[in-house]
């Protein structure tokens, strides 16, 4: 329980400060970039549902995938930029208590469906390359749409426990948030009563959710290389590492930053200005805007034509006309919008 007096005054509402280093004279160009951000964003995923609606071909174990992402892009868009929007353009930077709450709840649920979701994007990766004779076998769409509404289920569980546990903490002095937008971190540093508890639980389910995927994306990923090593062929091997080498970079740049800023509260010796842990929270959803440049795997057409014992040891290689259906289960990724997880916040 928290101990605090019995007199105090909820606050009812917070400040959302931003960056607190910004000239005022840059708040119009950052209105304008956030902007920029949110249009290209929506409307790209907007597209890019409309299309996988209206297109069989894309109807496919990945795609269903590459929606989820796009549905999330949106949502988390839509949940955090409007209000720093109108933080920076008209200075609106005033948020009720509960809106708040309810902005923290959304952000760290879309944060942690993203996670989900990428190691659902390892785990077809890995069964496409590891397993090509099986895969169609294995990732079916009722499969993959089973994995992804499971990981829509299941991010709520962690965000709402840190939630509640938010919602129940006294609040009774400062209201500055500084960020730009309501997140965990931010909100506990206002409780004016004693959260060392709460923010070590906080932490560590935060950081449980990075590693658990995170730790599946990397074992995915050294099985993939293994395989990979086992090719015969050197251009399937070039192509193959050239793919994974760019979603492996895509990886970091959205893991690395979050391990740090969650590490951070925790470890007395780390010390982090605003301007940089905001920065920092918000650099993986800028460079991930990549992310469409970085094409998913296509395994099974880019193994070498049919080389019988020359393939994967202990397997047959892939004969043309597996490879053929390979391309129709795989087809371009270039369709995929420039904009996806723009703004995965």
């Amino acid at each position: 329980m928290f101990e605090v007096n019995e007199n105090y005054t909820r606050v009812s509402e917070f400040v959302i400060v931003g960056f607190p280093g910004l000239h005022p004279s840059f708040n119009q160009l950052v209105a304008w970039i956030f902007f920029f951000i949110y249009v290209i964003t929506v409307v790209g995923n907007i597209l890019l549902v409309v299309l996988f609606a209206l297109e069989r071909s894309l109807q496919k174990p990945m795609y269903i995938i590459m929606l989820s992402l796009a549905l999330s892009d949106i949502g988390v868009c839509t949940v955090s930029l409007p209000k720093v929007i109108a933080r920076y353009w008209w200075d609106d930077a005033g948020i009720s208590f509960y809106t708040c709450l309810i902005q923290k709840q959304l952000i760290h649920y879309f944060g942690t469906l993203t996670s989900l979701i990428m190691m659902t994007m390892a785990m077809d990766r890995y069964l496409a390359i590891c397993y090509p004779l099986r895969y169609t076998e294995l990732m079916t769409n009722r499969t993959m749409s089973l994995l992804t509404a499971l990981s829509w289920v299941s991010a709520m569980i962690v965000p709402g426990i840190t939630t509640i546990q938010t919602s129940q903490m006294p609040f009774c002095g400062p209201n500055r948030i500084i960020h730009c937008y309501c997140n965990t971190v931010s909100m506990n540093q206002l409780s004016c009563a004693d959260i060392s508890s709460q923010s070590r639980v906080s932490v560590s389910l935060s950081m449980f959710v990075l590693f658990l995927p995170f730790g599946f994306i990397v074992f995915s990923y050294v099985n993939i290389i293994v395989s990979v090593m086992r090719m015969a062929n050197a251009q399937g091997r070039l192509k193959t590492f050239s793919t994974c080498a760019t979603q492996g970079c895509i990886i970091l740049i959205y893991y690395i930053p979050r391990f740090i800023v969650n590490a951070t509260p925790i470890n007395p010796n780390l010390t982090m200005t605003p301007d940089l842990r905001i920065g920092l929270t918000l650099l993986h959803s800028i460079l991930l805007i990549l992310q469409s440049a970085a094409t998913p795997p296509q395994p099974l057409h880019l193994l070498p034509p049919y080389q019988g014992d020359q393939g994967f040891p202990g397997q047959v290689g892939l004969p043309r006309a597996v490879q053929r259906t390979s391309q129709t289960l795989h087809p371009p990724h270039s369709l995929l919008t420039g904009s996806q997880a723009a703004c995965r916040l």
